[in-house]
């Protein structure tokens, strides 16, 4: 389905999910546009990575609605494949396959998924390594690339699949300072070329320069959501000022 740019890609509303006796989403209500850059924050424990997992049914969702590109998640498997394969996912861990080689990790999914003939799809994946800037890494296993590399391979693979959405969960959390930018940059890059994103990050300086729309959550619930110029300059609920002013200390 081809949207317009002022149709939203993705509609959330009162989203609610328990683990057991714990509820870990409370209601959320969230609509992106298409080419929108969202970034969601708050403290650990507040919903985050639960939610954006809603969102390709990861984890399942035991109320309220959540549409994608014209899509409902529901129970029926045939939404969840369609949805997913439209939406590219990069984890906190890389989960590549330690066995295969880049090139491999990154033409598994659009051999198997997309029947995309080999050649083609070694074509897309060496355009996809000059993209995340790692072309010359094309041949080793993950085992000898550095977190960094390996995030921008993640990266690479999830677009290979050419998706309309990309979702970020904290992609730099597990990587040392020094490399956080190099993946910062390549989805700077995502971001500037028009992809739709959804990016739950700590990283303040990220959300700045490219968000269009900011959410912080805690306990479960949007406490407060708005453009970067009103979340930094104009917060308007006290925990979202106290986690403002304890991250931007760091």
């Amino acid at each position: 389905m081809t949207k317009t740019n002022d149709e939203p890609i993705i509609i959330c509303r009162d989203v609610h999910k328990w683990f057991d006796d714990f509820q870990a989403l409370k209601g959320i209500d969230m609509e992106v546009n298409i080419r929108e850059v969202i970034v969601i924050f708050g403290p650990s424990g507040s919903g985050k990575s639960t939610f954006i997992r809603t969102l390709n049914r990861l984890e399942e969702h035991q109320q309220g609605q959540i549409i994608v590109d014209g899509i409902e998640l529901s129970h029926d498997v045939r939404n969840i494949e369609k949805v997913r394969q439209e939406t590219g996912m990069v984890f906190q861990q890389f989960n590549l396959f330690p066995h295969l080689k880049v090139i491999q990790n990154i033409t598994l999914a659009p051999i198997w998924v997309k029947k995309l003939p080999k050649e083609k799809a070694e074509v897309k994946a060496m355009e996809l390594l000059e993209r995340v800037g790692i072309p010359e890494q094309a041949e080793k296993y993950p085992g000898q690339l550095s977190g960094g590399q390996q995030q921008r391979v993640a990266i690479a693979r999830a677009l290979a699949m050419e998706p309309k959405i990309m979702l970020f969960d904290e992609p730099t959390s597990a990587l040392d300072p020094e490399m956080i930018k190099e993946v910062l940059d390549v989805m700077v890059g995502l971001a500037e070329s028009g992809m739709t994103m959804i990016v739950v990050t700590h990283e303040m300086g990220f959300a700045r320069a490219v968000a269009n729309r900011m959410f912080f959550f805690d306990e479960g619930l949007v406490v407060e959501s708005g453009t970067p110029a009103d979340i930094f300059e104009r917060p308007k609920e006290d925990r979202t000022k106290l986690f403002l002013s304890q991250i931007l200390q760091h």
